[in-house]
């Protein structure tokens, strides 16, 4: 896992805190702030295992 995987990962998990105090505290702002940054972490992780799998591909590729 590389540094903006591990990025990804943490948005997700501050998220999910965020989105756990908000439905605690009763407060659908800072819940829908953590459902915002889930997403926000999942696409940033996404991104970078596209980047990955295109990477292993093209050295798969470049072998002969």
């Amino acid at each position: 896992m590389n540094e903006d995987q591990v990025k990804g990962v943490r948005e997700k998990v501050k998220g999910k805190i965020n989105e756990g105090v908000g439905k605690l505290t009763n407060d659908p702002v800072r819940e829908a702030k953590g459902d915002a940054q889930q997403v926000e972490g999942e696409a940033r992780k996404d991104v970078v295992d596209v980047k990955e799998d295109l990477k292993d591909a093209t050295d798969d590729t470049a072998k002969p």
